[in-house]
C-alpha cells in the first residue's frame, strides 16, 4: 500500500505543483492519486481560462534536431513576462513542444494543440500547456513553428 507521503512525492515529481495544492487535491480525492490528477486537470483548465485574455509579449524560441539529422524544428512559445520565459519549467515545455512537432509534424498550431502528447497519451498538448499555465501563473501560447525536413 502506498503511503500518503509517497503519493504526495509522486504527484510533486510528476506535476511540479506546490505541496499545498497537492495535499488539498489528495484530500478532496479521498487519497486517490488518479482522482487528484483529474482535479489538477480541471483546475488547470479553470486557471488557463482566466488567463487566456492576457497579452503574451515575451517568450522563447526552441530548436530540436532529431538524431537522424534529417528533421529539425523551431518553435516559438509565448508568455507574459521575461521572468517566466527564463524559468526552466517554461523552457522544458518549449523543448517538449519542439520534440512533439518533430515527431508528429502537425500542419497548424491548432492541429498541434489537439494532438495527444507523445510522452503521455492520456493528455493533449492543450492540456500540457494548461498545466503549465496553472503552474507558472501566466498565459502561455504556441506562437508558430517551422519544420525542416530532408
Amino acid at each position: 500500500m502506498v503511503s500518503n507521503l509517497e503519493k504526495i512525492k509522486n504527484l510533486r515529481d510528476s506535476t511540479g505543483l506546490p505541496l499545498e495544492q497537492i495535499k488539498k487535491a489528495l484530500d478532496e480525492a479521498g487519497g486517490d492519486e488518479l482522482k487528484a490528477r483529474e482535479i489538477f486537470k480541471v483546475q488547470g483548465i479553470a486557471v488557463a481560462g482566466k488567463k487566456l485574455s492576457r497579452q503574451v509579449k515575451e517568450g522563447i524560441i526552441d530548436a530540436y534536431i532529431h538524431s537522424t539529422k534529417k528533421v529539425g524544428v523551431l518553435v516559438e512559445v509565448l508568455c507574459e513576462t521575461d521572468f517566466v520565459a527564463r524559468n526552466i519549467e517554461f523552457q522544458k515545455l518549449a523543448h517538449e513542444l519542439a520534440m512533439q512537432v518533430a515527431a508528429v509534424k502537425p500542419a497548424t498550431v491548432e492541429d498541434l494543440m489537439s494532438q495527444p502528447f507523445i510522452k503521455d497519451e492520456d493528455i493533449t498538448i492543450k492540456d500540457l500547456v494548461n498545466q503549465h499555465i496553472a503552474k507558472l501563473g501566466e498565459n502561455i501560447q504556441v506562437g508558430r513553428f517551422e519544420i525542416f525536413q530532408l
